[in-house]
């Protein structure tokens, strides 16, 4: 079988995306947040945690630390406090007080709109800063490249990479400046919801007959199957 072109996988992802808004009207980003700060905040928390996790612990912690200067003057010990439930949560306590404590020198205690300065921020990470750019402030410089990405990204042969970064790289050449912030929304419901790390379900996929790594069987049927989340 010939190899795709680039033009060829940038038509067949706009018709997966268009798919994907049909089965997934409402996807955004699953982190409470009420401003920039707290949206960098839970980002940084949801790293090697779940968004449901992080929504549990924020309210508290979004009570007692409400500006970067509070961040800045916390003790380890009190974050800890707040952030126990969470995996790593020492190495995260560490970072939100370093986080509060650079945007406070750096950045008059304000999130930068800039991702050179964003991932120069203790805990940020292109990721996340991709994130807060496109959720926080409707920049989309970037393209969000989580497990779920990650995941369908391959599986619908959209990159042969591993690394994030490259990943990252291939799907800006793919996706039009519109579509990058809700690819990322839709690819993780789609990623909770069918095309799961244990096992696609392609039986039930909208976008199996788009798909290079479906079977057969589903690849030649162009059907719309609304995917349960169960």
């Amino acid at each position: 079988m010939p190899r795709e072109s680039r033009k060829a996988r940038r038509e067949r992802l706009r018709t997966i995306m268009e798919r994907l808004a049909e089965t997934y009207p409402d996807s955004r980003c699953s982190l409470d947040y009420q401003d920039s700060l707290q949206l960098t905040v839970a980002t940084v928390l949801s790293a090697q945690c779940t968004d449901a996790a992080v929504n549990r612990a924020t309210p508290a912690l979004f009570a007692r630390f409400r500006t970067a200067q509070d961040y800045a003057g916390a003790s380890q010990e009190e974050m800890e406090e707040y952030l126990k439930s969470l995996n790593f949560f020492r190495n995260k306590s560490r970072s939100l007080i370093g986080l509060g404590r650079a945007l406070v020198e750096r950045h008059g205690g304000e999130v930068p709109v800039d991702l050179d300065a964003l991932t120069q921020l203790p805990g940020v990470g292109r990721k996340t800063a991709n994130v807060v750019l496109g959720v926080g402030f409707g920049i989309a410089e970037g393209v969000v490249v989580d497990t779920h990405v990650k995941r369908i990204a391959a599986r619908l042969g959209m990159t042969r990479e591993e690394d994030p970064e490259k990943i990252e790289q291939d799907l800006l050449k793919l996706l039009d400046e519109s579509d990058r912030v809700i690819f990322t929304h839709r690819l993780i419901d789609h990623g909770r919801a069918t095309c799961t790390a244990r096992r696609p379900f392609c039986e039930r996929c909208p976008v199996a007959h788009l798909c290079p790594t479906a079977p057969a069987a589903y690849r030649a049927v162009d059907s719309m199957v609304v995917p349960s989340t169960r």
